[in-house]
């Protein structure tokens, strides 16, 4: 298909006359004059932004995701339905969600509020909200610039999961999962969308040196903070394999084109410390559009699922038209933003073996360490991995560090230091003297070498003692309120 084909709020529109590289912000507010949605920050920190896209692929069920229209591209909604402020009302009804923003006086001086509401219309039909933590999880993406967040969490928590059943419910019920092909192009520009393995093939093989993306979440950031316009896109959204997330008697595959936020919901059931390292790894809105796979291909040094990955022993699959390989995660990373992927080869999926014993002989755990808890990036980040025998000896450690190198990387001589002694403090401090040899980390304004090697100590310290009662920790609950008060009772 060459002709752009989505749906806003409930209305089909057509589109074959903007550049690929239009965000759905500006789309939305310059085209169709939709301009509830806000502008603040334009890389996916503040909010403002947010709308709601119904994903049909979603595990049980097709499910609204609230993501930052500013780091979504045009072509990326392809098929897809969008939801923004104005299409919540119904006749001269209010949606709940916007009765209980106004109830709970959440709304000061009106700028953040359309995104707060976008946020807080995708919980309200999530069926999934079990903890207290998602609530945070659900929201940290919005800023209040009036401070407004009481009353924000207050109407959120008496609207989220209500599921009422109204349009938007039947909407859900009647999704279609639409094919996403496109080949569109404007100009000297070009986006490609294919959905099956040939297509790709076939368009790498006219176009070698095109770049890839998925969620953009990365990419898109070019576009609005350095206003550099790709010529050349080809999407690895529509590519259903690539979104394949399966665990199979402890053995994970994850595609490459898996959302963060579905990972972080598998995990849960099996790999703790992924999910740690997932709760704070960025907004929700970020995690319902960044995939695993393009946090990996970006070989950032502080890329925060690379440590995680290596510290589980993951093997990743590359594919081409040849057939696949299968490499270490370890050997993945080549250099500073080097990856081992070949010219017309992509990243399929990760995989992460069952433990080899009893899981109660492994020790698990993950840390990231940043100036803010949430939407920061990280200083260093740690993924840590022991197995034990009978005696507590060392058979295995893995201890992979983000921020610490040029590429993630393993504390080699710190592992070999440990293997075949009892994990004891005493011993690990002697193991810790080696740190200076696995890493020279630079300094910058996120932190100076010295802070660094401190951090990872302390990090592989606290693994110690925070694994000694449980083998593979959860990330403790801590409300985002610093003062939590308690009802009066009259």
């Amino acid at each position: 298909m060459d002709t752009l084909c989505f749906w806003v709020n409930g209305n089909m529109v057509e589109e074959k006359g903007v550049r690929p590289t239009t965000t759905l912000l500006n789309y939305l507010r310059e085209t169709l004059n939709l301009t509830g949605t806000k502008e603040g920050c334009a890389e996916g920190d503040c909010g403002a932004c947010t709308v709601a896209i119904i994903d049909p692929h979603a595990e049980g069920g097709a499910r609204f995701r609230a993501v930052n229209a500013c780091l979504v591209l045009l072509p990326m909604v392809q098929g897809k339905e969008v939801v923004t402020v104005e299409g919540l009302q119904t006749g001269q009804h209010y949606h709940p969600v916007q009765e209980s923003l106004v109830q709970a006086l959440g709304s000061q001086c009106g700028y953040c509020t359309p995104g707060v509401i976008m946020s807080m219309f995708a919980a309200c039909y999530r069926n999934d909200l079990k903890e207290p933590w998602q609530i945070d999880d659900q929201m940290c993406g919005n800023l209040c610039r009036c401070t407004g967040y009481r009353p924000i969490m207050d109407a959120t928590q008496e609207i989220a999961g209500k599921c009422p059943d109204d349009r938007f419910q039947e909407a859900l019920q009647n999704a279609e999962a639409r094919s996403m092909e496109l080949d569109y192009s404007h100009g000297e520009q070009r986006y490609f969308n294919p959905t099956t393995f040939e297509q790709l093939w076939d368009i790498l093989d006219r176009y070698p040196d095109a770049r890839f993306v998925v969620g953009g979440t990365d990419l898109s950031l070019e576009i609005t903070k350095q206003f550099k316009e790709p010529q050349l896109l080809v999407s690895l959204e529509g590519i259903k394999e690539l979104r394949q997330l399966a665990n199979q008697a402890g053995h994970w595959h994850i595609g490459s084109g898996v959302l963060l936020s579905d990972l972080e919901a598998a995990s849960r059931h099996g790999l703790a410390s992924l999910e740690r390292m997932l709760r704070f790894f960025g907004a929700r809105q970020i995690k319902n559009r960044g995939t695993l796979g393009g946090n990996l291909c970006t070989a950032s040094p502080i890329g925060d699922m690379a440590p995680t990955l290596l510290s589980l022993g993951a093997q990743v699959t590359l594919r081409s038209r040849a057939g696949t390989r299968q490499i270490s995660l370890e050997d993945f990373f080549q250099g500073y933003r080097q990856t081992a992927l070949r010219q017309g080869e992509i990243l399929d999926s990760v995989q992460i073996p069952d433990f080899p014993v009893e899981p109660a002989q492994i020790r698990t755990c993950s840390y990231k360490v940043s100036k803010r808890q949430e939407l920061d990036i990280s200083t260093v980040s740690a993924g840590c991995y022991v197995h034990l025998d009978e005696q507590d000896r060392v058979v295995e450690a893995r201890f992979a560090f983000g921020g610490m190198a040029a590429t993630p990387a393993r504390a080699s001589h710190v592992e070999r230091a440990l293997v075949g002694q009892v994990w004891t403090e005493a011993n690990l401090e002697t193991a810790l003297a080696f740190l200076k040899q696995d890493f020279t980390p630079m300094d910058d304004h996120r932190g100076s070498a010295w802070y660094r090697h401190k951090v990872a100590g302390n990090l592989l310290r606290g693994f110690l003692l925070e694994t000694r009662k449980d083998p593979h920790p959860r990330l403790p609950y801590r409300p985002t309120a610093t003062v939590v008060l308690d009802e009066v009772q009259s």
